[in-house]
This record gives structure tokens, sequence and C-alpha cells, in this order.
């Protein structure tokens, strides 16, 4: 069989054939497994905390998860390919500290964000060339970045919170929909959350870069042997985590109306939790941006939850970490099968 007739093999296999080892009847499991957490979850804090279970708490839980949830999904696809992304927390601080200068520089709001959007690009861009090109380990590299991205936000920040231009914070302030105090509205950022959502989960399913992207996580060699592009389908995926990184970076910058270049520290680690959480494998190969912001999801009601039910953030990362174990270990459990 020749390298053409691989490839276009490859091309027609669905994500469940290409990646997905455990069948779809086992990702339909998983699935409704994350799903059925979520409920039980969601009904668990509803009698213990007060308040909890109310119309406003539901938006405001939606709010403070969508940050999870966006950088959540830029992680999965590098994690899909058998890689990782550590630089994400540092890339936000870049990303938003550079848009808010711009806007002080008398930029137009709207193209000092696609500045700061443009910052996460080139830094995944260079995540990227560093594991290509140079053969660095995606550990490294992302490691790496994620201390030269922090030292340049801090350097031309002078470490201090910059006061964003008049109008930087309508995108991360503003609602739809309010009709008043009982019901605020829905914010911008979830808006965006369900787009980007929407967007990746249809990228990740439905296109060739997502197919390919399950082939080079699930065997790279037989799928650089197929013709299919490894390198650049792993640059592609680091320049969508670097993407959504610096979407983060502006949402939070513009939710706070101020440049925070010491901001989102440990933040990679609540997205890959959240990835894991939803079933993708750290050895690359499975996992869904449905699942992952299922998993988001988990950790922001267990978050918001445990707030609401007097425990402190000490005991909530006691019970988020005890959750990433867990999903990790039913991973390789079931890896072994």
């Amino acid at each position: 069989m020749s390298n053409k007739t691989i490839a276009k093999h490859i091309e027609k296999e669905s994500p469940d054939k290409v990646g997905e080892t455990s069948g779809r009847s086992g990702k339909a499991l998983d699935r409704f497994i994350s799903l059925g957490a979520v409920i039980v979850l969601f009904i668990f804090f509803s009698i213990t905390a007060r308040n909890f279970f109310t119309v406003r708490n539901v938006l405001t839980l939606a709010l403070q998860t969508s940050a999870i949830t966006l950088m959540g999904i830029g992680v999965t696809f590098t994690i899909i390919t058998g890689g990782i992304d550590l630089s994400i927390g540092s890339v936000i601080a870049l990303a938003g500290t550079v848009a808010v200068m711009a806007s002080r520089a008398n930029v137009p709001i709207w193209l000092s964000m696609i500045i700061g959007l443009l910052v996460g690009v080139v830094c995944g861009l260079i995540n990227g060339l560093l594991i290509t090109k140079l053969k660095l380990p995606p550990f490294i590299a992302t490691l790496g970045i994620m201390m030269v991205a922090r030292g340049v936000a801090l350097t031309i920040s002078n470490a201090n919170a910059l006061p964003a231009a008049e109008g930087f914070g309508n995108l991360g302030n503003n609602t739809i929909f309010g009709t008043g105090p009982q019901f605020p509205g829905i914010s911008y950022p979830v808006l965006i959350m369900i787009a980007v959502a929407l967007i990746f989960g249809f990228i990740l399913k439905k296109t060739r870069i997502g197919r390919y992207t399950y082939a080079v996580g699930s065997n790279e060699e037989a799928a650089r042997l197929s013709g299919i592009k490894v390198n650049r389908v792993k640059i592609i995926n680091y320049i969508f985590s670097g993407l959504l990184a610096g979407l983060v970076g502006i949402i939070l910058s513009s939710r706070m109306v101020t440049s925070q270049p010491n901001s989102a520290v440990g933040y990679e680690l609540n997205a890959i939790a959240a990835a894991v959480i939803g079933g993708t494998s750290l050895m690359g190969g499975v996992g869904t941006v449905g699942g992952t912001v299922i998993g988001s999801f988990i950790i922001g009601i267990l978050t918001v939850g445990l707030t609401m039910a007097g425990a402190n953030y000490f005991m909530q990362q006691i019970v988020i970490g005890l959750v990433v174990i867990g999903a990790v270990a039913v991973d390789q459990l079931r890896s072994r099968t």
C-alpha cells in the first residue's frame, strides 16, 4: 500500500477509529460518567451550600469557569498529540499586559486586543518550533517559555499593574439579556466560551487537522510514514493553545481593567486538570473538547461549592488534587486493558 493510499485512509477515518482506542462505547461511558459527576456535585452542593442553586450563582459559576474551559480546550489539543503546555499561565499574563499597554498607547481597543491575541499565537508558535525543529521535549520547551514570557511581562510593566484605557473593561464585564439583580445577564466571556467550545470541537472532530491530531498522538511514526506532516500538526496545535491562552489573558485583564503581570500563576495546572478529568489521556491520542468542558465545570463546581460550604483554599486544592489523581489512575487502568 502506497503512502498516499494510507494517508487517504487515515483522512477518512473518524477520530473514534484513529485515536480513541477505547472505542465508541467506552468514550460514551466516560462522557456519561463525567456528566453524571457534574450533576451529582451540583445536587450535593445545592443541599449543603446555602444559595448555591440560584440563577445568579449559576451565572457566576459559568463566568468563573470560562477561563479554565478556554485554557483547557487549548491544552487538550497539545495533550492529544502526546505533548503538554506549561507556559499557559505566563502567556496569559504577557498577552494581557501587552494588550493593556497597547490600549494605553491610544491604540483602538479592538486592535489592542488583537495584538494580545497575536502575542499568544507567537508564544504558541515558538513552543511548536522548539519542539519540532530543536527536538526539545514539550515539558522542557514550554517550561522555558513559561519563564521567558513571565519575565518579559514583568520587565515591560516594571512588575506593576497598569490601568487600561477607557472601554477596555467592556469585554470582561458587560452582559446581555440582563433583567435585574436576580438575572444580571449572561456575560461576554461565557458567550465566548460557548463559541470557542463549538468551533474547536468542530475542528477536532470534523476537520483534517483534527483527524491528524488524533493520528499523531496515537502513533507518531505511523502517522509520519503515512504522509502526515507531523511537525506541522504539532505546531498548529501549540498555536491553538497559545491563541486561547492569549484570549484568556485579554478577558482577565478586561475583567480587572488592569494589566496583571503577576497573575495566572499555576493556571496551566487547572487547564491540564480540566482536560485530564474530562477524559484526555496524558499518553496522547485520546480526548475531546466536550470532555474538557465537563472537566472544567467539575473543577468550577468544586471550587465554588467548597467556598460556599466554608472550606478554605487549601482544602479546595486537596480535593481537586485527589480528583485529578483519580482521573489519571482511571486512565492508566483503562490503557492497560
